[in-house]
């Protein structure tokens, strides 16, 4: 039985039952927004939210990671599902989100946690901000009653902006009143519930009123009762949804990362991300299970519930337990919901998803990382979702191959008072008979290494050449290849090389490799506990044999 299962009596129940009952009511209205911004019948996002939410909450090692509905999934989701209809789009989803699940699985159980670090921060910036532009656009037509047309966002944005006077009068005054109601509400005590309130008041509004013009959920979809049916995957699908189900899964670990990273624990620990790699593996499993969406880790639910009081991972447990309850109890008064309002729902999200700050910080960053986030945004726009995932990752990782190819720098050391050494530059020649002691900073894998290489300096006969390596735990071929060349470049002018603060693995590596026997072992230094004792010897050597 887990601890956690083993403390209920002494959890602060009360607490949790709270703050599950709050997180519920703002979820819902997410979970029915996310599902329309896919395409898809509401009652699928209400699915992941009653399957996966509680699974997560249960097995996560973060305690207080609200796992829901998030707009980029969404987004993902419906870009996926664009080539099916009817039936066969809900079977696409059912694979789309095991895939998805069963990607996340591996890499917790594989404990690749750490794979998320060659996303860079440029990348997250760009594509978030591109989702949320999307969500805001991809809402305006639900907003005012006239639904564009165009091959993606962007066009569709054009033709809706042409078509202004086509618009619905009541459709449009009942998303700038729910717009209006949830600023206003979000200055008050009521401000985490200000989504479901404006959302409620606005359906209200339209049943009392009588505004037949205005669509409701009920006209589009038909919202089935009872809890969801086990589903049966089309396993002949998967070759056809793999790409986007990795894109899929790579959004919700990213997202989740967010939350891992900044929520400590109960106990003040941090959690153990390749856990929740693993717990929203388990959790879309079970959402595909049941025709749900994919869930993943969202900051907003997460805040919401710590606002409200949560004190352990029972908090998301509860709220998925009322989401089942209201569900069951309430699927008739679903289909009366306003649509226009959900629209404005999914445009004050976007617009919240829109962080100024963050945006700032990576534009005062550099050309690259600025080149990198726009570039992000634009794919965001234009391209499928998963498109643009790997378009970021892509870039992520050429940014640090080339970051780390010029992030290459060199010093000479001289020695200093009481066995201190000074650092100065690295003169272009080193004179006949003396002595240079090379230090090296960066990482000198092969791109770096290669760059290194141009930086050597040129030395006479019977000069010694110091490279320090402490640091370098392992060398890369190319590494080797620029130790052996720079070995006969300085043989050759009848000069050496001497290495000093070599590691154990680096000596092992080198003596395998042949670059000890061609610089000769006496000019081989293993590094020592004191951080400079190979390189007075190797000075005192070099010093001893001119």
């Amino acid at each position: 039985m887990p601890s956690w299962l083993k403390r209920l009596s002494t959890q602060k129940l009360k607490a949790d039952l709270s703050a599950g009952m709050t997180t519920a009511l703002v979820a819902i209205p997410d979970g029915i927004a996310s599902a329309i911004l896919a395409g898809l019948n509401p009652i699928h996002g209400l699915y992941a939210l009653m399957i996966g939410t509680p699974i997560a909450a249960m097995l996560a090692s973060s305690q207080f990671m609200y796992v829901a509905n998030t707009g980029a999934l969404a987004i993902g989701t419906g870009g996926a599902l664009e080539p099916f209809s009817g039936d066969e789009k809900v079977q696409a989803l059912i694979v789309l989100v095991l895939l998805a699940g069963l990607i996340q699985l591996a890499l917790g159980l594989l404990k690749l946690g750490g794979l998320v670090r060659f996303v860079a921060n440029a990348v997250l910036i760009g594509f978030m901000t591109g989702v949320a532009i999307r969500i805001i656009l991809s809402q305006l037509g639900e907003f005012n009653g006239y639904h564009a047309e165009g091959s993606n966002v962007m066009m569709r944005t054009l033709d809706w902006l042409a078509h202004l006077h086509h618009s619905d009068v009541a459709s449009t005054l009942v998303g700038l009143g729910t717009l209006v109601l949830i600023v206003l509400l979000s200055r008050t005590r009521l401000a985490q519930l200000a989504m479901a309130i404006a959302l409620v008041a606005a359906t209200v509004l339209v049943w009392f009123a009588g505004l037949e013009g205005v669509a409701t959920l009920g006209d589009t979809t038909l919202i089935p009762e009872g809890l969801p049916p086990l589903a049966i995957p089309q396993w002949e699908l998967v070759a056809a949804l793999l790409p986007s189900a990795a894109g899929l899964a790579i959004i919700a670990l990213v997202q989740g990362v967010g939350v891992s990273k900044t929520v400590p624990n109960p106990d003040g620990s941090y959690p153990n991300i390749s856990r929740d790699f693993s717990a929203k593996g388990v959790a879309n499993i079970a959402s595909g299970m049941f025709a749900g969406m994919p869930v993943g880790g969202t900051m907003s639910e997460t805040a919401v519930s710590l606002k409200a009081g949560a004190r352990s991972r029972w908090a998301g447990i509860f709220s998925g337990g009322f989401i089942i309850v209201g569900v069951l109890l309430l699927s008739d008064v679903l289909g009366q919901l306003a649509m226009p309002a959900i629209a404005a729902l999914l445009i004050v999200a976007g617009i919240e998803a829109i962080k100024p700050d963050r945006i700032g910080d990576v534009w005062h960053s550099g050309w690259e990382p600025r080149i990198i986030m726009l570039t992000t945004f634009v794919a965001t726009l234009m391209l499928q979702v998963h498109e643009a995932v790997f378009l970021g990752v892509g870039l992520s990782m050429l940014h640090f191959l080339y970051v780390s190819s010029v992030d290459v720098r060199i010093v000479s050391l001289h020695p200093g008072g009481n066995g201190s050494f000074v650092e100065k530059p690295v003169p272009a020649t080193v004179g006949a008979g003396e002595s240079v002691i090379l230090m090296v900073y960066g990482n000198l894998y092969f791109a770096a290494a290669t760059t290194l290489e141009s930086m050597l300096p040129e030395a006479r006969a019977g000069a010694r050449v110091i490279l320090r390596l402490r640091g370098v735990p392992r060398a890369g071929s190319t590494l080797v290849t620029v130790l052996e060349q720079y070995a006969n470049r300085l043989k050759r002018s009848g000069a050496s090389l001497v290495l000093a603060e070599v590691s154990p693995t680096l000596h092992e590596q080198l003596a395998r490799t042949g670059t000890i026997v061609l610089c000769g072992e006496k000019n081989v230094f293993p590094e020592q506990p004191d951080l400079f004792a190979a390189t007075r010897q190797a000075l005192g050597g070099a010093r001893a044999h001119p």
